[in-house]
């Protein structure tokens, strides 16, 4: 999903129309402070990927200070952040840019270079979010799901396992099927292949 934060309606409807020209969907947000009321809401974030277009100047909360904000709450992995300026700030875009910003376009911007760089950062945003999901995942095992997961990856049978841990073989059972559930794989190779 795009999220188009600008405070000119038609820039707005122009970058939305852009984005569906190109097959994304997009949304968008007339401040910055209706879209940290959206980002708090449940299912904000899209599988697809989620990108910020974000136009540095606004009455109230501008462009600036919400990338802080989603840079204090380590957000700017999964939601990827390219300002939009009508003011060209070289030291602002230099500064933008080393803080995390994904990139920096100046008003007029050439459509199919910003429309390139925005589909960029979603295949990035759709990256992050997958390593957020399996880290979700892992963050659920218990401490002797993590043990045994550890010895699946390492090509172990249940036998070894039971026998290195100091566990029966149905208690290895119990956890390796508890461990496929949680991480959401079928296999052990299925397994390894998330965990690469």
């Amino acid at each position: 999903m795009l999220h188009i934060i600008d405070d000119e309606e038609v820039i707005r409807d122009s970058l939305s129309w852009l984005a569906r020209s190109r097959q994304i969907a997009a949304h968008s947000y007339e401040s910055a402070e209706k879209f940290l009321v959206a980002l708090d809401k449940p299912l904000m974030f899209d599988s697809q990927g989620d990108c910020i277009l974000l136009d540095v100047r606004m009455p109230g909360l501008t462009g600036i200070n919400l990338f802080e904000m989603l840079a204090a709450r380590q957000l700017t992995k999964r939601l990827p952040v390219i300002f939009l300026t009508g003011h060209g700030d070289v030291p602002m875009a230099v500064d933008t840019l080393k803080r995390g910003a994904f990139d920096f376009f100046e008003k007029p911007f050439n459509d199919n270079k910003l429309m390139d760089r925005v589909q960029e950062a979603l295949a990035v945003s759709r990256q992050a979010g997958s390593a957020a999901l399996v880290h979700d995942r892992l963050a659920s095992l218990s401490a002797r799901e993590r043990e045994v997961l550890d010895l699946i990856l390492l090509g172990k049978m249940n036998k070894v396992i039971a026998d290195q841990l100091g566990i029966s073989m149905r208690t290895v059972e119990v956890h390796r099927a508890h461990i496929f559930d949680k991480m959401q794989v079928k296999t052990a190779v299925e397994l390894a292949g998330l965990l690469k």
